[in-house]
């Protein structure tokens, strides 16, 4: 993208920001409407995991992201990964324990589940526009 122009690159990051916004946003909506459908609020419990997903790599991972996506000899940085990924794993345990237990029903286990690969998906990609130049991942 050297050859455009300054505002062109501007319009593009812009509406990359934009996509992420309605990503982050449709997820929030998804969670919502899965409690407010079907009148059962106990599916909101899964947005503790959500906010303690991020935690780990705030913590402990600092600036060097780099290595989370490559093996590496830093207990801190293996202690990140495993407490991240029990944090994602929980945001889907949570919903199928909640069905299992007959606490909320088969329409809102879809719209949760429906809500996390939504804010993965979002995560995803802001990874990746955090690969360009102008973003950074943390």
């Amino acid at each position: 993208m050297p050859d455009l122009p300054g505002y062109m690159r501007a319009c593009l990051h812009t509406g990359k920001l934009a996509f992420l916004a309605i990503l982050v946003s449709g997820g929030i909506v998804m969670q919502i409407l899965a409690c407010a459908l079907y009148d059962n609020w106990w599916p909101m419990l899964t947005l503790i995991m959500y906010v303690l997903l991020p935690m780990p790599l705030l913590f402990f991972a600092g600036s060097d992201t780099s290595s989370l996506l490559s093996e590496s000899d830093n207990s801190w940085v293996n202690a990140t990964k495993f407490l991240t990924g029990a944090s994602a794993i929980g945001s889907i345990a949570i919903p199928a324990i909640l069905k299992h237990a007959g606490v909320i029903g088969w329409g809102a286990l879809a719209m949760e589940l429906s809500s996390f690969f939504i804010f993965v998906l979002a995560i995803m990609c802001y990874i990746r526009i955090g690969g360009d130049d102008d973003y950074s991942v943390l």
